[in-house]
């Protein structure tokens, strides 16, 4: 549903990322990767159709995102590290002009209360977004992400700000949207969570891909029988290939 091939996205004379190519299959949860500079975010936002590669082809649900953004954005939903929310509406507001943008009014109407209840948001309902904490606004960027029930979600540290419960939640929507056939992408650092929550991982360092698979595939390939997706991290990150070159003038 997703399909990342060769993509490339260069900044001036930095090439951010650099060839990468992963897929995300249907009713699957996958883990990006990578520390600091990796260039997850980068690809995120390719993913999401905010940058246009440099070189290579992202699709969604087979739509090039490029050439055919409003089909391929039509069954995805991003949220950012940092939400930009439209601070002027209500909750409730917000969450039904996202509804109405990709015309699923009706599912809205029909599961408002159970989705404000969820995200401890029916408290909140009638505050304007620019009142919220962190958290809340991290929490209602979650529900609008899911309340026209998109098959392709894309998350950039999603539970960064969010307490506990509101993260055993979001795990739980997370599972539910898999369970309905959802391809869902997470870029965490938040490795034991990932180990627990995604049944594949892509590991990015430099701009690259240096690995992908499940964490048993991923302790057969470094003969780490037993290690932990945080000790396979550090193992793949420090053999990783070195920092690409910078672009010729």
């Amino acid at each position: 549903m997703l399909q990342v091939v060769q993509l490339i996205k260069d900044y001036r004379k930095f090439r951010a990322v650099d060839g990468v190519t992963f897929d995300v299959r249907r009713g699957e949860i996958v883990g990006l990767l990578g520390p600091n500079g990796a260039g997850k975010t980068t690809a995120l936002r390719c993913c999401a159709g905010i940058l246009r590669p440099t070189a290579g082809q992202i699709y969604l649900n087979g739509f090039d995102v490029v050439a055919q953004e409003r089909e391929a954005k039509q069954a995805m939903a991003y949220v950012p590290e940092v939400p930009s929310l439209y601070e002027l509406l209500t909750v409730e507001e917000h969450l039904r002009f996202v509804a109405m943008c990709y015309g699923t009014l009706d599912v809205f109407e029909a599961e408002r209360d159970t989705l404000l209840e969820r995200y401890d948001l029916a408290e909140k309902r009638k505050a304007l977004v620019a009142t919220l904490s962190k958290g809340m606004r991290q929490k209602l960027a979650v529900a609008c992400a899911l309340v026209h029930r998109a098959t392709v979600l894309l998350f950039d540290e999603p539970m960064i700000g969010i307490d506990p419960a509101g993260v055993a939640e979001f795990k739980q929507e997370l599972y539910r949207a898999r369970e309905a056939g959802a391809a869902i992408l997470v870029s965490t650092h938040l490795l034991d969570t990932a180990e627990r929550l995604c049944d594949r991982v892509v590991i990015m360092s430099k701009g690259r891909k240096v690995a992908e698979g499940t964490v048993d595939e991923l302790r057969a390939t470094q003969r780490m029988e037993g290690g932990s997706l945080e000790q396979l991290f550090l193992e793949l990150t420090r053999e990783s290939t070195p920092e690409a070159p910078p672009l010729p003038l």
